[in-house]
């Protein structure tokens, strides 16, 4: 039997990416140029924010035959006067006290010239990666910079932590082609995933295991 693979050639995936752009009622026309070069998209322009930014490369990594993102989008707010450090600062820290999933009595929120630094510490991999979600769509936002430490309650049995991740992802994705190596409280993927979207699910699987510190992703994007 033939496998037959579907090949898409980078002037087809610039259309799509530049379709899936426009199609994003986040963002704006004509706001972001689009560049591939065997499969890696190169975004460049400017946005007048952090989400806007993180939106533009959530679209690009959803388009199939996409095999990585470089992103070179500029935030520059506009020049009326905005929001102030305090004011993102207080948003932030109001947002993550509204989520019942993050503790955010452990974390610390600093801001300057609207870049977001958020410290702490988290049992789990997952209530890091919920904090930095929460924040992504603040107004007047530049940029985040995660720093948040993952520190387990209890450490985890090898043996059962990988087959436990392991079944998760084929009960969920079907992720057979997956492989999960454990190192201590370190989860290593591998393999082949057949999107970003599935690589980003992948992760969170991880993240979402007990005693899990650290997640090394080593997946690679393909057919």
């Amino acid at each position: 039997m033939t496998e037959v693979v579907d090949v898409r050639d980078d002037q087809r995936i610039q259309r799509d990416v530049l379709a899936e752009l426009a199609w994003d009622a986040r963002l704006r026309p004509n706001e972001i140029g689009v560049t591939v070069d065997q499969g890696v998209v190169t975004l460049t322009g400017f946005v007048d924010g952090a989400a806007r930014r993180w939106a533009a490369t959530r679209c690009a990594q959803r388009v199939r035959g996409v095999r990585a993102v470089a992103d070179e989008i500029e935030v520059r707010l506009p020049g009326t006067p905005g929001r102030t450090d305090a004011e993102i600062a207080l948003a932030a820290s109001r947002a993550l006290e509204w989520d019942s999933f993050v503790p955010a009595e452990r974390l610390d929120v600093t801001v300057a010239n609207g870049w977001l630094m958020l410290r702490g510490e988290v049992e789990f991999g997952w209530q890091r990666r919920a904090a930095e979600g929460e924040l992504r769509r603040l107004d007047g936002l530049r940029g985040i910079t995660n720093l948040i430490e993952v520190r387990p309650s209890a450490p985890p049995v090898a043996d059962r932590l990988r087959r436990d991740v392991q079944r998760a992802l084929v009960r969920t994705m079907g992720a057979e082609r997956v492989t999960v190596e454990v190192d201590g409280d370190t989860l290593v993927l591998a393999g082949v995933v057949r999107s970003w979207w599935e690589r980003d699910q992948v992760e969170r699987v991880a993240w979402c295991a007990p005693g899990v510190r650290v997640v090394h992703d080593q997946l690679l994007v393909g057919g």
